[in-house]
C-alpha cells in the first residue's frame, strides 16, 4: 500500500476577526502578510494560524464545557491574536474583566517567542496570572481548502470584539502592516487593486458588512449556526478557474468564475 501525501494532510487553524464599532461603523482589524511568507503572501489577511501542542494543553486546564479540540481552536484564537497584534484576550485569574492595555504591552516583548516556539504561550499566561477568554470568541465560519490542493487548512474564523484599551499593532516578522478598517472599505480596496484579499477572506467580509455593527455581527454569530464550506475546484475548457460553495453557509453565491 502507498504511503498518504502528508503534503495534503489537514492542519487545523484558528483564525480571529477582532471587531470594534467606529466613527464609520463596524472595524475589524487586518495584518498584511510578509511576501516573504510562503502562504498567502503579501495579502491582508485577519490574525491566525495553526493550531500547537500547547493550546490543547492550555485548554484542557480550562476545564470548560466545551470538547479540548474546539476549545484549543479558541486558545489558538487567543495566541494568534496575541503573536499578530499584541492584543491579549485573557483575564487575570478570578477577575471578569480582560487585562488592560499595559499587561499586554508588558507580555508583548515575547510575541515573537511564542511565535517562533521559544516560549509557550502557557508560560506567558502563568507569568502575568492569566486565563484567555475563550468564551468570547465566537464561532462564525469554518473553511476547508480544497482536496485537490497541495496545502491544505481546517480554518475556524472566530469573531471577538476587541478590548477598548488594545489599540493592536502587526509583529513586523510574518505582517508588516495593519489596519482597523470597515468590511466596505477592504472589499473596495481589492476591488481597486490596493488590497490582495483572499477568497474565504472576501466572502467572510462581504457577510460582515451586511451587519453593519460589531454588536450585530456577535448576535448573528451566536444565532447562526456555522456550516462547513470545502469549496469544490475545477477548470473550465477557457483555462479559468471554478469554485463552487454550499449555499446553506450563508455566502454571496454558490459558484465563483475566475479568469486566468
Amino acid at each position: 500500500m502507498s504511503e498518504p501525501d502528508k503534503s495534503k494532510a489537514l492542519r487545523i487553524a484558528s483564525t480571529v476577526l477582532l471587531l470594534r464599532d467606529g466613527a464609520d461603523g463596524m472595524e475589524i482589524f487586518m495584518v498584511q502578510r510578509n511576501r516573504a511568507i510562503e502562504f498567502a503572501s503579501g495579502a491582508l489577511v485577519f490574525p491566525g494560524g495553526s493550531i500547537d501542542p500547547n493550546d490543547y494543553e492550555i485548554a484542557e486546564a480550562l476545564a470548560t464545557n466545551l470538547p479540548n479540540e474546539l476549545a484549543a481552536i479558541r486558545v489558538a484564537g487567543v495566541r494568534e491574536t496575541f503573536e499578530e497584534s499584541g492584543i491579549l484576550l485573557a483575564r487575570g485569574k478570578g477577575s471578569d474583566a480582560l487585562v488592560s492595555a499595559a499587561v499586554a504591552d508588558r507580555a508583548a516583548p515575547l510575541r515573537s517567542a511564542v511565535d517562533k516556539g521559544e516560549v509557550k504561550f502557557s508560560s506567558i499566561l502563568d507569568e502575568h496570572n492569566l486565563v484567555p477568554a475563550v468564551d468570547l470568541l465566537v464561532p462564525f465560519a469554518h473553511w476547508i481548502t480544497p482536496v485537490n490542493m497541495p496545502k491544505r487548512f481546517d480554518t475556524h474564523f472566530l469573531l471577538a470584539i476587541a478590548p477598548k484599551d488594545h489599540v493592536g499593532k502587526h509583529d513586523g516578522h510574518e505582517s508588516v502592516d495593519s489596519i482597523w478598517l470597515t468590511p466596505r472599505t477592504a472589499l473596495d480596496g481589492a476591488e481597486s487593486g490596493r488590497f490582495t484579499l483572499p477568497f474565504p477572506t472576501v466572502r467572510n467580509l462581504i457577510k460582515l458588512d451586511k451587519l453593519k455593527t460589531a454588536r450585530a455581527a456577535m448576535e448573528f454569530a451566536h444565532a447562526t449556526p456555522v456550516v462547513t464550506v470545502v469549496p469544490e475546484y475545477s477548470r473550465n475548457d477557457d483555462g479559468s478557474s471554478r469554485l463552487k460553495i454550499p449555499k446553506e453557509a450563508g455566502y454571496d453565491g454558490e459558484v465563483f468564475e475566475f479568469r486566468a
